[in-house]
């Protein structure tokens, strides 16, 4: 299911996989949890979308000069989303983004949001580019370029 773990750099001309998956640190806070002190659903999408946004800028894209020079933005096209435990206020977790597939237009991410050795959500996301009138976009070169 996932890619093999892979490292995150900016990709420039080798067309490679990175060596190991991209992570990011997340604390619960109050305001992600429901009255029962359990992160509520939909925050989880919050917490994968913050990762992938980082994963990017690690790859040394700037979305806001693509949306200003270029004219593309990423949209999210699909989700497919598993619970699997609860995380609860103040836990620590980890934000783990893995490549699955890359074509010219279409992006494929596994994410998992771990608390220690336990998976408590886990999604496949696929990723598309826009032009400002919402026609089909080709992916950013850096991005291209991974190939699993």
């Amino acid at each position: 299911m996932p890619a093999t773990p892979c490292a995150w750099w900016p990709v420039w001309g080798a067309a490679r996989m990175p060596e190991a998956a991209h992570h990011l640190p997340v604390r619960v806070y109050y305001e992600d949890t429901d009255m029962g002190g359990i992160v509520y659903h939909a925050n989880y999408l919050k917490f994968i979308e913050r990762a992938r946004s980082d994963w990017v800028r690690s790859l040394g894209l700037d979305q806001r000069s693509m949306l200003e020079d270029d004219g593309v933005v990423f949209v999210v096209r699909r989700i497919e989303a598993d619970y699997l435990a609860p995380a609860h206020y103040d836990d620590a977790l980890d934000v783990v983004t893995t490549v699955h597939s890359v074509t010219g237009v279409r992006l494929v991410m596994n994410q998992v949001v771990r608390r220690g050795d336990t998976e408590l959500f886990r999604a496949t996301v696929t990723v598309v580019c826009i032009s400002a009138n919402g026609t089909p976009a080709r992916l950013p070169a850096q991005i291209r370029a991974l190939t699993p």
